[in-house]
């Protein structure tokens, strides 16, 4: 995919008479979605992954700012390449996935680029829960069309999200003499037209 060929550029020159006169909304595709997250283990880099669920969002054409995102992820299924740190990752000084198994966020702002465009950088704010905890976050945003789909064609989108978070704010404070308290988050869901 070439994250050049954003499909935010296209929408923001969309008129009703393409058909998207309405907000649309879409739902996790058969491509599905997850969510990356990069820490530092005693000064080297780890990444995993935690599967999403749920992935709700509704584009408008005509109001692009008004677009919102509903995401939602299993964090017992959380993984990362090692068991023990995957272990440690779920414990209660952690995510504590036993007493708090979902992580959600929800979108507030959708801030456009210059002169009103998605194409010239986007980031989405929202409200993240982690471990029964609310913070406010933002992550720089892009959507993009489908390789070798027609200018029109917003059938099958892909949104791409990047964000850091600092851990403690959440408070999964655990492992603090191992572990960096800032993560880093990607999320990347393949998201379908409903209906």
């Amino acid at each position: 995919m070439n994250r050049r060929h954003l499909l935010l550029c296209a929408l923001a020159t969309l008129t009703p008479r393409t058909g998207w006169a309405v907000p649309t909304p879409y739902r996790l595709g058969t491509g599905g979605a997850t969510i990356t997250y990069t820490f530092m283990l005693n000064g080297a880099p780890v990444k995993g992954t935690v599967p999403v669920n749920q992935a709700d969002l509704t584009v408008d054409p005509n109001n692009l700012d008004k677009s919102t995102a509903l995401v939602s992820a299993d964090v017992r299924r959380a993984r990362t390449g090692l068991i023990f740190a995957t272990e440690a990752l779920k414990s209660p000084s952690v995510l504590d996935a036993q007493n708090h198994p979902t992580a959600r966020f929800r979108s507030t702002r959708v801030k456009l680029g210059a002169g009103g465009r998605l194409s010239d950088g986007a980031t989405l704010e929202g409200d993240l829960t982690l471990r029964g905890v609310t913070r406010r976050i933002r992550f720089d945003a892009g959507l993009f069309r489908a390789r070798g789909s027609a200018a029109e064609d917003f059938s099958t989108l892909t949104v791409m999200l990047k964000g850091r978070i600092d851990r403690r704010e959440f408070g999964a404070i655990g492992y603090a003499n191992l572990v960096d308290d800032t993560v880093g988050i990607d999320i990347v869901a393949e998201i379908t037209a409903a209906g």
